[in-house]
């Protein structure tokens, strides 16, 4: 997950000049990170740290909540202003006003040889005020439990996403930035970095169709407003009830599971009539997976994969207007216009991946459909290879939970994270430190705040921890980046206010004071930079003095590895400019980082790093087994994204476009299960809305992190200088460099820096060698 909220990682398709992804988010050389000594790689696990046993205590005992010292009462994120909801708000309001003056010294810059060499910074440094203030906003509305401090955040985020949208279609800053990218001069001072920084800006700016003539840019504006509009109505949608499936009785015969399906029976036998069965409860899970007749798991899939009329409706219009806009700007299709700045560049090139892809996967896809065709036969008693049917597959292979490589006791939570920052020293010389709340800096109990610390430079930034389930939080996995990093020592900020008078001066202090905290100096980079702070959100168990510490399941060890490689990221991208710091580049490079951190668990080595005491015995019991169905799972989802680009192709414009009638086709054409008619599943596919064009990355970044795990770090994956070249030659320079040309010098092939078709293609024959599920993750 770049990791924010669910519902929030689905809005983030759209991006702005101003980076509005997940605001949701002089000439100089590049940032120096100075390179370490390398380090053995550990034989052996190394005895608890006293660091290792405070984060152990800290996310084991509730008793031993963080406290600081201190008795002086700050507000979140250790801003003493935003102490209440109402102070949120003078925030925004000094954060607009900036934003303004800062805007209009944009507009001025062309009076000025000295201000044209400064329009690029000033655009980042635009686009990181709003969103500080923005992203901030994102978190309390999703998790704060004082409904007073959402609601603050409710008015904040729109206050400034309007503010956001007029900058997004702003002619004049447009005229500015092509006078910047026309002068020789300025162009040959820009760093690379800030040159890719530039080309962003002008890119997003291009896209917002910012050189259309009136009447268009009209209709751009109206296209935009009711994909918006359609967008929500359509994710409402994915998640409404669907008609319960009728069960008679005899059909539940002999069900595998004696609780539930006896209970179900017995049911029946009570009211004597036949069963109402809500598709996604765990009644029909139970009856997927094991009710030996047919009908029963007939009933139940034709019911959760059913859909309304006008719900078919709500989609296809979605997916017309955002093909009218793509065509606005003079694009084939949505497709073509969200993919021009992606790793995959066009949709022919996201065929060819998921064309080489299915052909890899197919073959394993068909032998498990045959073993599962020969289970179905000898269950039936049939003629040989009967067909497998989309309700067969859960009875014949029940989806089977992830298990680590090797047996393991329990794993508690803090126990993890000892494991997270052992691994991190090993790899980068970084570590997780237990880190003093002030009160008022967290807005619940349960947050806990670690110091990400580095062995040379010192602090890097803070993850603030807000793990265990309660009512109202939202659920699954999330990482937000409330603040990027970027170099702050050379923003010239007292030129924005140089035509302020004294009452806006005051207006203006609120949001100076926001934006000057978490900075410190780096002596290595001759700079002073932002420091990030990220947030995790995870709804694991909560620990009690009863019931003991927080027991995480291997699934949940997974999310929490996935989700601390975003953060990872954020923390070590060390970028002059917001807009291209950590997770905050290209859809479908930004999984790569956190994908690679669930490879380190398939280590015995790195799972030793759970046991200072070395009791595991990691290294003489297997436990490891193959999920028999997980090539089908595969095929399946390399079906959605071949799916998603259909739709977002030019034929969501012909007339008879029947998005029903596509799915039917392509699983015609290219599905191993025979398609079900009277089906519709696709109005529950929710990220066509969020990852619209995109949902191939998932896989994407699947098959790099597995190319990456095999050739640095599988034979040794604790090795200093392995890390070290990954942190340095990628991490480093989060969208600021090309991620073909990362990914081409971490692999040693050249050939993969075109990033063309062949790139795409190659990259789709890789075999995916990853123990994790498909299901999404972000």
């Amino acid at each position: 997950m770049l990791a924010k909220a669910a519902q929030n990682a689905l809005a983030k398709q759209a991006k702005s000049p101003f980076r509005f992804k997940g605001c949701l988010n002089i000439k100089r050389n590049a940032p120096h990170i100075i390179s370490r000594p390398a380090t053995a790689t550990a034989a052996l696990p190394l005895p608890a740290s006293r660091d290792d046993v405070d984060i152990v205590a800290l996310f084991d005992q509730p008793q031993a909540a963080q406290r600081s010292a201190s008795t002086s009462y700050t507000g979140l994120f250790g801003h003493h202003i935003l102490t209440t909801p109402f102070a949120f708000n003078a925030l925004a309001d000094s954060t607009l006003r900036r934003g303004q003056l800062l805007t209009e010294r944009v507009l001025r810059a062309r009076e000025s040889r000295e201000e044209l060499f400064k329009v690029v910074k000033n655009l980042d440094r635009l686009s990181d005020l709003l969103c500080g203030v923005i992203d901030l906003a994102e978190l309390i509305r999703n998790a704060h439990p004082d409904r007073a401090w959402v609601q603050s955040a409710d008015e904040v985020y729109e206050k400034l996403c309007e503010f956001m949208n007029v900058l997004n279609t702003h002619v004049g800053l447009y005229e500015v930035l092509r006078a910047v990218l026309s002068d020789t001069d300025v162009v040959k001072s820009l760093s690379p970095e800030a040159h890719q920084t530039a080309l962003i800006f002008w890119r997003d700016f291009e896209k917002s169709g910012i050189d259309l003539p009136p009447e268009q840019r009209n209709r751009f504006v109206s296209l935009s407003t009711e994909i918006s509009l359609l967008g929500r109505q359509f994710l409402n949608e994915t998640s409404s009830a669907r008609p319960p499936a009728l069960i008679k009785p005899a059909e539940l015969q002999g069900l595998k599971d004696m609780g539930m399906g006896a209970r179900l029976r017995l049911q029946a036998q009570v009211t004597n009539r036949d069963l109402l069965v809500y598709p996604g409860s765990l009644q029909a899970q139970m009856i997927m997976r094991s009710a030996p007749a047919e009908e029963p798991r007939r009933k139940v899939y034709m019911a959760a994969n059913s859909s309304t009329q006008e719900q078919i409706e709500t989609l296809e219009r979605l997916l017309r207007a955002r093909g009218e806009l793509a065509q606005l700007v003079g694009k084939p299709s949505f497709a073509h216009m969200t993919l021009s700045d992606k790793m995959a560049k066009s949709p022919e090139n996201v065929q060819h991946f998921l064309h080489a892809l299915m052909d890899h996967t197919r073959p394993y896809a068909r032998q498990a459909l045959r073993t599962l065709s020969m289970r179905k036969q000898a269950h039936l008693n049939t003629e040989p290879f009967p067909t497998i049917q989309a309700w067969d597959r859960d009875y014949y292979c029940p989806p089977e939970p992830p298990a680590p490589p090797v047996a393991l006791p329990p794993l508690t939570l803090g126990t993890v994270f000892m494991g997270l920052s052992r691994l991190f020293q090993n790899l980068y010389g970084i570590s997780l430190r237990l880190a003093e709340i002030a009160p008022g800096e967290v807005w619940h109990t349960d947050v806990r705040k670690l110091e990400v610390v580095d062995e040379e430079t010192g602090v890097l930034g803070w993850i603030y921890a807000d793990l265990f389930a309660r009512r109202g939080k939202p659920s699954g996995a999330a990482h937000y980046t409330v603040r990027c990093s970027r170099r702050v020592d050379d923003d010239d900020a007292e030129g924005d206010s140089r035509y302020a008078d004294e009452h806006e001066r005051a207006i203006l202090r609120m949001s100076q004071e926001f934006e000057s905290a978490h900075r410190r100096h780096f002596p290595a980079q001759e700079g002073t930079f932002q420091l990030p702070l990220v947030v995790l959100l995870c709804e694991f168990a909560r620990p009690s003095v009863s019931r003991g510490p927080t027991v995480l399941e291997w699934h949940e060890v997974m999310t929490l590895f996935h989700e601390m490689g975003h953060a990872m990221h954020s923390m070590v991208g060390r970028t002059e400019y917001q807009n291209v710091s950590g997770t905050r580049c290209a859809t479908d490079f930004v999984e790569l980082p956190s994908i690679l951190m669930e490879h380190f668990l398939s280590s015995p080595a790195v799972l030793s790093l759970f046991d200072p005491e070395d009791t595991f015995l990691t290294r003489q019991i297997g436990n490891h087994h193959e999920d028999p169905c997980r090539s089908i799972d595969t095929h399946t989802q390399i079906l959605l994204a071949a799916l998603d680009q259909v739709y977002h192709s030019p034929a969501a414009l012909e007339n008879d476009f029947d998005s029903t009638a596509a799915l039917a086709r392509l699983y015609e054409t290219s599905g191993l299960i025979p398609y079900v008619p009277d089906t519709s599943w696709q109005t529950q596919f929710g990220h066509l809305f969020g990852y619209g064009a995109t949902y191939y990355s998932y896989l994407f970044d699947r098959a790099i992190a597995s190319r990456v795990w095999r050739r640095l770090f599988s034979h040794d994956p604790l090795n200093r200088n392995t890390g070290e070249r990954f942190r340095l030659e990628l991490l480093r320079y989060g969208g600021g460099k090309d991620p073909w040309s990362m990914v081409a010098g971490l692999l040693d092939d050249p050939a993969l820096r075109c990033g063309d078709s062949k790139a795409m293609a190659e990259v789709g024959r890789w075999k995916i060698e990853d123990d994790v599920s498909v299901a999404d993750r972000h």
